[in-house]
């Protein structure tokens, strides 16, 4: 029974075997790090959320201060100053985490959408390299155990993206 079963899985490899796929590995954490479009999309997002980002900087600052203002003159103030300023940081803490909150959905999701963008030309410079060298199947640097270093078609993406910019 163990020879039989031996015998028949000698037979299904061979052809397996003589039929040797072309194989190429590409670590995307490498590539999205040295993607030159990063920075270009870094500065882009910073720019457009950077009024947002010192508003919600500029409130964290003024809590700070009411804090220290309370802690400071919190035994000089009378109960209707000391009630005031809790309300008045009650509020701007409210309305900090309020505009906190959607500051980092919103660039959350900018950012998310630019990776996509980037993901997709990513996997197109992927297709063609593949195309151009023959590849039969590219995998993701993270599912393979080994992989000879002339098979990493990493550096490859990475400059076939920079002289496409």
């Amino acid at each position: 029974m163990v020879n039989r079963a031996l015998v028949t899985l000698a037979l299904i490899a061979t052809p397996m075997l003589a039929h040797a796929e072309k194989i190429a590995v590409v670590d995307m954490g490498e590539v999205f790090e040295q993607l030159p479009q990063r920075e270009q999309i870094s500065k882009a997002l910073k720019a457009e959320f950077g009024d947002r980002v010192a508003e919600v900087q500029k409130m964290q600052e003024e809590m700070r201060s009411l804090v220290e203002k309370q802690q400071r003159d919190g035994a000089l103030m009378s109960d209707t100053q000391k009630t005031e300023l809790v309300r008045k940081m009650d509020s701007l803490k409210s309305e900090f985490q309020l505009k906190g909150k959607a500051l980092d959905e919103d660039m959350r999701r900018r950012q998310g959408e630019e990776q996509n963008k980037l993901l997709v030309q990513v996997q197109k410079a992927i297709n063609t390299i593949a195309g151009k060298e023959n590849y039969d199947l590219v995998l993701q640097r993270g599912a393979v155990i080994f992989v000879k270093p002339e098979a990493d078609i990493s550096g490859k993406v990475v400059e076939a993206l920079s002289k496409g910019k």
